[in-house]
């Protein structure tokens, strides 16, 4: 008997809603929970629809609040959090699971509401606490952080005795038919893109413009797209943890039409994430934006095409001969839609942290203290991965384009 309490149920909460009430035999209560209890009883209802065998309630929390996520916890009293709400929030959900003696999964890592800026420094200060309670943290278990440690995990189990070259590539090939629209909460994505870029390299960290470097790369079943580098959190654990990594870098596609849309909103300030006065009231410029744009949730209906995402990784194999390897995943937004309403970015972001719940609720990821999914077994996790809708494939010597 395995219960979880998922806070958040904007897309990707509702896409692990989803994979959950299909695994009711390890997920044998479900609580969806966020700030409107409203959105959670329509994903509720539409999950008792498709899964009568799954048992889920909803309540209602705000994330901000230690003490009302206690309350929610002490009334639930479940066996681990699944928190796909804001990085806002992830440190008031981790020290509610720490008081009320709760496991811990996250998708992304804490940022501050006031700077845009993301490490993972906040959250590994945690360790200790979690360790001496007992409890597991499992930290960016999605898709980027999150499949592409556990990817990088099975790429130095099975086949490198020395990783020295990572690129993980991210590829959103779909078309929604909206002039701009993120694929992600806006406030986020838009945060995300526009800071400096940064990749390490010898052992440093070296700063770039935002969206200063970018080239084409060849995404399989896609085709070539212009692909920019940009900092990305899981970087900075997978330095840390394969340490015979020489170089390590992220990058994602944009279309021209995106990019010409988000110059426009930086240049006429949308983008700011510092309070304005207007008319006596204060209003962050980019809340404001986020509320006029298209709901990320909403664009699955008419969204068609496909995500690619991997990680290309080059280095030397267990006997020391040179090698080159890729592995990746494709979605289509189609499928993603068709089976949980949501579009395929939600989807690989809400199969994983799934996944690292049933890793965890079936004792093969169980490790008291704070912990990112590359120091898991990977080999379990990608097995159940595969079965749950995000099939992957492997490219081995063959030229990785970076």
């Amino acid at each position: 008997m395995s219960k979880v309490v998922i806070i958040g149920a904007g897309g990707v909460g509702t896409v692990v809603a989803h994979k959950c009430a299909q695994n009711h035999e390890v997920f044998t209560d479900i609580v969806l929970a966020s700030r409107t209890k409203s959105k959670c009883d329509a994903v509720a209802e539409e999950i008792r629809r498709k899964y009568p065998k799954a048992n889920i309630s909803t309540d209602r929390v705000d994330a901000d609040s230690v003490e009302e996520l206690c309350e929610l916890l002490r009334r639930h009293q479940p066996k681990m959090v699944i928190n796909v709400a804001l990085p806002y929030q992830d440190l008031t959900i981790m020290e509610a699971c720490l008081q009320c003696g709760v496991n811990y999964l996250d998708t992304a890592n804490y940022e501050p509401k006031d700077e845009a800026h993301f490490e993972y420094s906040w959250q590994w200060a945690y360790r200790d606490r979690f360790e001496k309670a007992g409890l597991t943290a499992i930290l960016g278990c999605g898709f980027d952080p999150g499949v592409s440690g556990v990817f990088t995990a099975y790429a130095a189990k099975h086949y490198f005795s020395d990783m020295e070259y990572l690129d993980i590539v991210d590829c959103n090939a779909g078309d929604h038919g909206k002039a701009f629209a993120t694929n992600f909460n806006p406030e986020i994505n838009i945060r995300e893109i526009t800071q400096n870029g940064r990749y390490y390299q010898d052992g440093k960290w070296v700063t770039t413009g935002p969206l200063e470097i970018h080239q084409p790369l060849t995404y399989p079943r896609i085709g070539p797209r212009e692909s920019y580098l940009l900092y990305h959190e899981e970087l900075e654990s997978l330095v840390q943890n394969f340490p015979t990594i020489k170089r390590a870098r992220f990058w994602m596609t944009f279309g021209q039409e995106y990019l010409t849309h988000l110059r426009v909103i930086q240049n006429i300030g949308m983008a700011r994430i510092d309070e304005v006065d207007y008319n006596g009231t204060k209003i962050v410029p980019l809340q404001f934006l986020k509320a006029v744009l298209p709901n990320p949730q909403d664009l699955g209906e008419n969204y068609h095409g496909e995500t690619s995402i991997g990680c290309r990784i080059s280095g030397k194999d267990k006997e020391g001969k040179p090698l080159t390897y890729y592995i990746f995943n494709n979605c289509s937004h189609e499928a993603a839609y068709k089976e949980t309403g949501m579009q395929a970015v939600s989807y690989t972001t809400g199969v994983p942290a799934m996944t690292g719940a049933m890793m965890f609720l079936t004792g093969k990821w169980v490790k008291p203290g704070v912990h990112n999914v590359e120091e898991f077994d990977p080999d379990p996790f990608l097995k159940v991965l595969a079965e749950q809708g995000l099939p992957w494939e492997e490219i081995i010597n063959q030229d990785l384009e970076l």
